[in-house]
């Protein structure tokens, strides 16, 4: 199968986000809601940047990617192979109620709805650069939390060494699913110290809006040192366990997907370069940073590996 690269597009204003910037006195007032009860999906699509949240490693002072691309360009298998099929038949998700079960190595497994984890893990706004392994990147405002502090909530056991995540299985909702393009249930993972790298997050919104479901919704995974297939999305059961997961590519393709996913300009696709990028909105290809400029916060979680062999 051969991947459509994402045709060349005139430049354009980035999407106006003043008003959204300066939401920081909202933020403000609505944390005593958040600590006081449920963070609502109204309440939740009014946050925008929550007040000196600087995550390291952000891209900040970036360009944002404007709110127009980043919601009907994507990559979710479950509602179609095409670009724009994510957003086509988004609509036939039912984001609430939501549940997350969380299983395997822990000493408190459980299962969670996904607006108790807002409430007990109170979103805030990192602004990250994602690369897709198509060589095609955007810059984009999550809103979301640590995965690393939903994973100390439930008490990882020693013999704890990989994070495993799991998407919705429902062909009624997920019209990609009823047909064998992949096998279903998408299924992704990490090593242990990657999942409680604090650059790594469980998004439930961007643009300081909840995630619509061709971004994602409910929650989502976000891993931005890492090539987008990571970035699991609909999840309903996240495992710790002792040995490394499949994931659903390298199932697929083991020779063009490997495990750990990440960034690496040295190391081609085999059917493209990986050595630039074309960020979407942009006329001209830029070069692609290692680990996707995040190599001062993550670069050590791989010393010593061979990083052309564990691709």
């Amino acid at each position: 199968m051969l991947i459509r690269r994402p045709p060349d597009v005139s430049s354009r204003e980035i999407t106006d986000d003043a008003l959204y910037r300066n939401r920081r006195a909202f933020i403000r007032a609505a944390a005593g809601a958040v600590a006081g009860g449920v963070l609502s999906p109204a309440l939740l699509a009014a946050c925008g940047r929550a007040e000196g949240n600087a995550t390291a490693g952000s891209a900040q002072q970036e360009a944002l990617t404007p709110f127009e691309d980043v919601t009907t360009y994507n990559n979710f298998y479950e509602f179609g192979t095409g670009k724009e099929d994510p957003a086509r038949h988004g609509g036939s998700l039912k984001a609430r109620p939501w549940t997350v079960a969380i299983e395997g190595e822990v000493a408190k497994p459980g299962v969670y709805d996904v607006d108790e984890l807002i409430r007990l893990f109170p979103p805030e706004e990192h602004v990250y650069r994602m690369r897709c392994v198509e060589a095609w990147s955007m810059v984009i405002p999550w809103l979301g939390f640590r995965l690393g502090d939903l994973l100390k909530r439930v008490e990882p056991a020693s013999s704890a060494m990989y994070f495993e995540c799991t998407t919705l299985l429902d062909p009624a909702q997920f019209p990609g699913q009823r047909r064998r393009v992949r096998d279903w249930p998408y299924i992704e993972g990490l090593r242990l110290d990657e999942a409680l790298h604090p650059l790594t997050l469980l998004s439930v919104g961007l643009y300081g809006k909840t995630l619509l479901p061709q971004n994602g919704a409910p929650i989502r995974l976000v891993v931005p040192w890492k090539y987008g297939f990571k970035g699991i999305k609909s999840i309903v059961r996240i495992r710790l366990v002792r040995d490394q997961p499949l994931n659903t590519w390298q199932a697929q393709a083991s020779s063009e997907y490997g495990f750990y996913a990440n960034v690496n300009p040295d190391v081609d696709h085999p059917r493209w370069s990986q050595a630039t990028e074309r960020r979407i909105g942009e006329f001209r290809r830029r070069k692609t940073l290692p680990f996707n400029g995040y190599a001062d916060q993550v670069a050590s979680l791989y010393a010593g590996m061979d990083l052309r062999k564990n691709f």
